[in-house]
């Protein structure tokens, strides 16, 4: 065993006295040690969960012959650091996160390792550790929060939240209305109940093998969950007698796999930055303009909040990630030859499986759209490339062009659309906050929602070189790469430039003439760093842009 190192023969006599002062037996310390990865807190209604989580996964460990051993990960509530300088250090966590556990686990030698993330930066994170360590792993996360009921029957979620802030401000709701979500919005303990980040990333971990059938959908206050954390306790002893790795499981195939499912679900945007890191970690580079390749030729099937009206519990109810899967693999979208952390391929995770509600995933013969959920755009505003969620933006805006309305930071633009100072027809531009220059690459959420919650969400679009929250919707266009800080030409955008977006033909063009760029660029200079000091100045320096999935070099 890998672990025999730290507890086989007289060498390691030092090692046995540290595991038996912990109070492990002799007995114990014969079998494989698990790590078990727990990102349970007190502070993300995602995470408040994972140490019933963590107990039913150890449960599954001991039944299965191994000895768990857990140990901790950070997570950040987005939803909690949103709107302030707190949304600096989200991303930012996800490299934390990975750094963390490969030195528990190298440090420790494991045999095998369960993580237990749910929220938005924790699963890339583990992901990305999981494929630099390559011993047996397998997640299982703490699931999705049911969706809220509004005092007036309707279904409600945390998207609808905050764009009630922006309702208030457009005098569309009155403080009682806001009430009314904020108590009802968030009604039980689990990931945020749509399509946003977390969930994606929950439902791609489990397409792309690493993770058990309902990983992704199964809420977080079903006792289903429960017995799902003990068979995935009970699985990682099975992947350590296979040696079954996490790259074997995660190949450039598998990655692609996961694309077209993100495609087909409808996921958040984040993905185009998550996916490419964990790849980075498992020695493949995805290329950024490989999601429009499989966008073009992937249905979208499912519309999830924000996109639509159900949550994650009804795609649950329907199937799960396996049903949507299923439907792909009816058209030849999948390569279904793939081992997975089941010990068996896709074809045999999926081999009687049905899609249980068409209203909820549409069949591949009936799909919302015959494009994927995702776009990535490219001109001269972009041209390495910016993304946005097409399956979540109104049909009146897929092709826009309207006059810039140019800030240098998030504060600056959500006080001028609170103050409504943003008319129908404009493009919000909000730069200096991409990987780089923000530092940490902040989620606009508030802004977005803003321009929906005034009911601008069909007539404004937004642009940024920072990124959205996957409870987005809208004309929002983020990732802007190269970044402004980085002498992109979103840094040059003045007041009143006309810009042009054509979703449906993957460009984004600002209509000065190369000639005016040039001249703008010979005088820009590059803005102070916003902050000098500590993790983000560190992180600033190392990181990548954005259509490389902000890796750090």
């Amino acid at each position: 065993m890998r672990s025999d190192v730290v507890k086989q023969g007289i060498p390691a006599a030092p090692n046995r006295s540290l595991l038996y002062a912990l109070g492990y037996t002799k007995e114990e310390l014969e079998r494989p040690l698990i790590g078990v990865v727990c990102s349970y807190n007190e502070i993300v209604p995602g995470h408040m969960n994972l140490d019933k989580i963590a107990e039913a996964v150890k449960a599954g460990i001991r039944a299965a012959g191994g000895t768990p051993v857990e140990f901790p990960a950070i997570a950040v509530c987005d939803g909690i650091a949103m709107g302030h300088v707190g949304m600096k250090y989200s991303l930012v966590t996800r490299d934390l996160i990975a750094d963390s556990t490969e030195a528990m686990a190298m440090a420790h030698q494991f045999d095998g390792l369960v993580m237990i993330p749910n929220c938005d930066k924790n699963v890339p994170g583990l992901l990305m550790a999981a494929a630099r360590v390559n011993v047996p792993t397998i997640f299982v996360s703490g699931g999705p929060m049911l969706a809220g009921t509004l005092n007036d029957g309707r279904r409600t979620c945390l998207s609808h939240m905050f764009e009630a802030v922006g309702a208030y401000y457009a005098g569309k709701l009155d403080e009682a209305g806001v009430e009314d979500y904020e108590n009802n919005a968030c009604p039980t303990c689990g990931s945020c109940s749509g399509m946003y980040t977390a969930n994606s990333m929950n439902c791609l971990t489990e397409a792309i093998g690493m993770a058990l059938g309902g990983n992704g959908t199964i809420p977080a206050v079903y006792s289903a969950r429960l017995r799902l954390a003990k068979h995935a306790g009970m699985k990682i002893m099975e992947l350590v007698e296979k040696n079954i790795r996490p790259r074997d499981i995660m190949t450039e195939a598998a990655f692609h796999n996961a694309e077209t499912i993100d495609m087909a679900l409808g996921c958040s945007t984040n993905t185009m930055l998550h996916l490419p890191a964990i790849a980075h970690e498992c020695g493949i580079e995805l290329n950024f303009d490989m999601a429009n390749e499989i966008s073009d030729k992937t249905p979208n099937l499912c519309h999830l909040a924000p996109a639509g009206d159900t949550y994650m519990e009804d795609l649950d109810r329907a199937g799960g990630v396996y049903a949507v899967m299923a439907e792909l693999a009816k058209a030849g979208l999948l390569d279904t030859s793939l081992i997975t952390c089941t010990g068996k391929t896709v074809a045999e995770n999926l081999a009687g499986v049905v899609n249980r509600n068409s209203a909820v995933i549409r069949p591949i013969e009936n799909p919302y759209t015959k494009t994927g959920g995702i776009a990535v755009l490219k001109g001269n505003l972009a041209p390495d490339g910016c993304v946005v969620k097409q399956s979540a933006v109104a049909a009146e805006m897929m092709v826009h062009e309207g006059p810039a309305r140019v800030f240098d930071s998030e504060d600056e633009a959500i006080a001028a659309i609170y103050a409504g100072k943003i008319v129908a027809g404009d493009v919000v531009v909000i730069r200096y906050e991409g990987p780089k220059g923000g530092p940490g690459m902040r989620e606009m959420l508030n802004p977005t929602s803003a321009i929906a919650g005034m009911g601008l969400d069909k007539d404004v679009a937004l642009i940024t070189d920072g990124r959205f929250s996957g409870a987005t919707r809208g004309a929002s266009i983020g990732h802007v790469s190269p970044e402004a800080a980085s002498g992109g030409n979103i840094g040059l955008v003045q007041e009143g430039d006309i810009i042009a977006i054509n979703i449906p033909n993957h460009t984004i063009e600002m209509k000065v003439s190369d000639e005016e760029l040039a001249a703008r660029r010979a005088k820009w200079v590059c803005p102070e760093p916003k902050i000098k000091t500590g993790y983000l100045a560190r992180y600033a320096k190392m990181v990548s842009s954005a259509d490389r999935g902000a890796i750090l070099e």
